[in-house]
């Protein structure tokens, strides 16, 4: 089995300052110490997945095309940087237009990272700056990291590494 990290996007892995949808390459910021962060996972042999809710396509206040470009500019960044993310998911759902599993704090994109990838639970982690990040690790029984919107999460790492 693997384990894996589970990161929030916005205010985690990149800064949401300003902004409360980031669709827009020239927008994306990826926060201090992410890169660092994610390198120490990565060579601690953890999977690096991306769960996001991207309720703003829902809303029409953008596409899922932007989303794939901020994904795309993403993975390219990290790749020169030596890290590789197993996946990202999202949904492009929004509470206020329609239900869906898929939108945190339900489980449905957790539960298709673990069973595609199998994750070992009990090892692995979610790292969110949302209550909605938390509950959705919680309710599938990952250990959960809340940290405050755009804060360095290396000081995680250690703790995580040695669990």
């Amino acid at each position: 089995m693997n384990k894996a990290i589970f990161l929030d996007r916005d205010g985690v892995i990149n800064s949401d300052k300003g902004h409360y949808y980031i669709y827009r390459v020239e927008d994306f910021k990826i926060n201090e110490g992410i890169v660092e962060s994610l390198q120490k996972f990565q060579e601690n042999n953890f999977l690096l997945i991306i769960i996001s809710n991207q309720g703003g396509i829902s809303k029409g206040i953008y596409t899922k095309k932007n989303v794939e470009e901020v994904h795309d500019y993403l993975k390219n960044n990290l790749k020169k940087q030596n890290v590789e993310l197993t996946e990202i998911y999202y949904c492009p759902h929004h509470s206020s237009n329609e239900k869906c599993l898929c939108r945190k704090p339900d489980t449905l994109m957790l539960e298709k990272a673990i069973a595609r990838f199998n994750i070992d639970i009990s090892s692995s982690f979610l790292i969110g700056d949302g209550e909605r990040d938390i509950e959705a690790g919680k309710k599938i029984g990952l250990q959960t990291i809340k940290i405050n919107a755009n804060e360095n999460i290396s000081k995680y790492c250690k703790k995580i590494i040695n669990y």
